[in-house]
């Protein structure tokens, strides 16, 4: 499996009642889609309490259950249209080390998403099983409905992306966000 998100930083005057309105009308498109193991339509609006961002965002987060799924989507008609919408993204992708979820994940109002540089001889082995303990945790003890932890090894990052049914706030290492719409087949 595969974790990809791509962010669109919007300008502080940004309408985000325009980013809602396509989630309402385009967010169901992915509903069924079967290489999906899920997508989370994630944003953050400039000076919210809620995730107290620094910028009005629009950042999807996926799990894909390969790369042929994702790479289908980054060549789609949809995929297209964003970008004619919004700009030419860059695009993150993580190869999995673990995604926990909760049987109702739909209930998924809030996320955050963490990304922390890992250091230079990482005994990998042990950040895995270590990944894997906290999101079992965040789903069974911390109210979690989904825990993902994901590696890149080009750039040696960790993404942590946890949602939520209850707000959480960011923070300097962690960008929070709403959900306005959860993909899943």
């Amino acid at each position: 499996m595969i974790a990809m998100q791509y962010s669109f930083v919007l300008p502080a005057d940004y309408d985000m009642d325009i980013i809602d309105r396509r989630v309402t009308e385009k967010g169901h498109a992915l509903d069924n889609h079967k290489p999906l193991v899920f997508k989370s339509y994630t944003l953050a609006r400039q000076g919210e309490a809620t995730t107290k961002s620094n910028e009005n965002l629009y950042a999807p987060f996926y799990v894909w259950h390969d790369t042929d799924g994702m790479n289908d989507f980054l060549c789609s008609e949809g995929f297209k249209r964003l970008v004619a919408s919004f700009g030419w993204p860059i695009v993150r992708a993580w190869p999995l080390v673990v995604a926990n979820e909760h049987a109702n994940i739909s209930l998924g109002k809030f996320a955050t998403r963490e990304i922390v540089h890992l250091d230079p001889f990482t005994a990998l082995d042990e950040l895995r099983a270590s990944e894997s303990l906290k999101a079992k945790i965040a789903v069974e003890s911390e109210g979690a409905v989904a825990a993902v932890s994901a590696f890149e090894p080009s750039t040696w990052t960790l993404v942590r992306f946890r949602a939520w049914s209850n707000p959480r706030s960011g923070s300097a290492n962690i960008q929070a966000y709403e959900i306005a719409h959860v993909s899943r087949p």
